[in-house]
């Protein structure tokens, strides 16, 4: 094997993890129907400068609506494709989208504020978490960014521009 495809193989990416439901897209309690599901202020800006940064763009979401039986694997898919086709749209490309469809009553790896979601993440595109960021609403997402090693991360309180204008400064 030559150096230069070592090197290439080796090297690790820096990744922004987005929670779904009240960072991309406004949480309407358990959103899993196209017409319910709206795009937050500021969410393709957000985007648009973790890519021109270098981030490779990850989704970590609960997704406990499916175990609770209100919604569907298939409904969810359905969601995530439109949402993923939208973004696409606006040149923001979504690496992946990571999912637990756990009950919370369920003890799974997955279920943030447990790490594996990222961690999965992180062995399977070989990130560099030290250097990653994640972006939540809830203090379990910011819980499993911490659990997992990320580097920094940011909880959404209010407004997106919050953070956008903290990234811009980083």
């Amino acid at each position: 094997m030559d150096n230069g495809k070592w090197i290439m193989e080796n090297e690790k990416i820096k990744a922004a993890f987005l929670d779904r439901d009240g960072v991309i897209n406004i949480d309407k309690n358990y959103v899993h129907k196209i017409e319910d599901f709206e795009f937050k202020d500021g969410i393709f800006d957000l985007l648009k400068l973790l890519q021109d940064k270098g981030f490779v763009l990850f989704v970590v979401t609960n997704q406990s609506g499916i175990g609770r039986g209100y919604y569907t694997l298939e409904d969810f898919k359905k969601l995530t494709d439109y949402m993923l086709n939208e973004l696409k749209k606006r040149g923001i490309k979504i690496k992946e989208v990571a999912f637990c469809p756990h009950h919370p009553g369920v003890n799974c790896e997955c279920r943030k504020p447990k790490p594996g979601m990222i961690l999965n993440l992180a062995k399977k595109y070989n990130i560099d978490l030290k250097h990653s960021i994640l972006i939540g609403d809830k203090q379990s997402d910011i819980e499993a960014g911490k659990n997992a090693g990320v580097g920094k991360t940011y909880l959404v309180e209010d407004s997106l521009f919050d953070i956008i204008e903290k990234i811009k400064k980083e």
